[in-house]
């Protein structure tokens, strides 16, 4: 296991390396540092050797702290290497909206100017058409697998687009349209967006595997919806605002853009496989140091990740004491999420 991390600004160009090495029944966790392209220094985050989980622990903690120096995965952002593989930064990333409860989303459903739509339980995926390929890109801005269908539907519509959605199997359910013929629209107000979305994707009427998200737009309809999504036990809808922009990243608080959620995720590093059991122990940073969250059990659909992968859960809430997460639900590994952001401030606790 090795992460490889690249920090640029000014006449600064370095890269340091975290790897987890075995040594016999134990391992160490051993970095390498200095000037791009020069010999780089070595050292050792263990003096001894120390179990896999451990290790681990030290290897995530490691990797935190250099990222929040301002060291990225990916040489000089251009490159990401993952599990072997390789996959190129596109530097077009997707904004993310700011939660809010179902209380202050009352607010949302009755101003005219918020409209809503569904929010799906899926895979983010900014979608980019050009002539003669279609490319995928998920939320850290990485070129990403697609299903065939979606590429293929993709490829039945006219002209060069990009477009913002939810991967829901073999179909990509669209929310919004970013560029239209090497046009951005990013400036342009939602509304428009949307109308210009909707369409393009009836470009093709034998188009099965695009769709656009539906928009409730009055008070009632929104009402109405809102209250059928919550009885379906759907993920939760988001509002926005008709004349809202289209500014990647998330704002530090609010946002004309907003999620309600209705039931609770998080995402979590794995620790522990139970040697006997289809289950995992689930770990999060509180700062510097680690913290258990509990285990939860994963379906025979899903294969077992491995110590140190980021997985998604559902839950319940959470216990302020012990941190431990109620009724969890494995909702499936997360490549698009870095360990880093796997903090106890995610979670909501149940209230006394």
């Amino acid at each position: 296991m090795q992460t490889t991390l690249y920090y640029r600004q000014g006449s600064s160009d370095k890269v340091y390396t975290v790897s987890i090495v075995p040594q016999g029944l134990r391992f160490a966790v051993n970095i390498a540092y200095g000037r791009r392209g020069s010999t780089l220094q070595t050292g050792t985050k263990t003096d001894v050797p120390v179990a896999l989980e451990d290790a681990q622990i030290i290897f995530q903690k490691t990797v935190k702290e250099k990222t929040t120096k301002g060291y990225i995965e990916g040489e000089a952002g251009t490159r990401y290497t993952e599990t072997g593989s390789v996959r190129k930064n596109t530097d077009i990333l997707p904004q993310l909206l700011n939660p809010i409860t179902e209380e202050h989303a009352q607010k949302y459903i009755e101003d005219p100017a918020y409209w809503m739509q569904e929010k799906l339980d899926g895979r983010r995926i900014l979608l980019k058409k050009t002539a003669n390929q279609v490319t995928g890109i998920n939320r850290l801005g990485l070129e990403t697998e697609l299903p065939l269908t979606i590429v293929k539907s993709a490829m039945e519509l006219p002209g060069d687009f990009l477009v913002d959605g939810e991967a829901v199997g073999d179909t990509l359910h669209v929310f919004d349209l970013l560029e239209l013929a090497n046009g951005n629209l990013r400036d342009q107000p939602y509304g428009q967006r949307m109308l210009k979305a909707i369409q393009l994707l009836a470009g093709s009427i034998y188009n099965m595997h695009l769709k656009h998200v539906p928009t409730a737009t009055l008070t009632d309809n929104k009402r109405s919806v809102f209250a059928v999504m919550k009885a379906r036990g759907k993920e939760g809808v988001v509002f926005k605002h008709e004349d809202s922009t289209y500014i990647p990243g998330r704002p530090a608080s609010g946002g004309s853009q907003l999620k309600c959620k209705f039931y609770e995720t998080a995402s979590f590093i794995v620790g522990k496989i139970h040697p006997n059991k289809r289950s995992i122990s689930l770990l999060l940073f509180e700062g510097d140091r680690i913290k258990p969250a509990g285990n939860v059990t994963i379906p025979v659909n899903h294969d077992i990740p491995k110590p140190g992968d980021v997985v998604e859960c559902r839950y319940l809430y959470a216990f302020k004491e012990s941190g431990s997460i109620f009724q969890p639900v494995y909702l499936g590994r997360r490549d698009d999420i870095r360990a880093a952001e796997c903090v106890v401030g995610q979670l909501k606790y149940k209230m006394h």
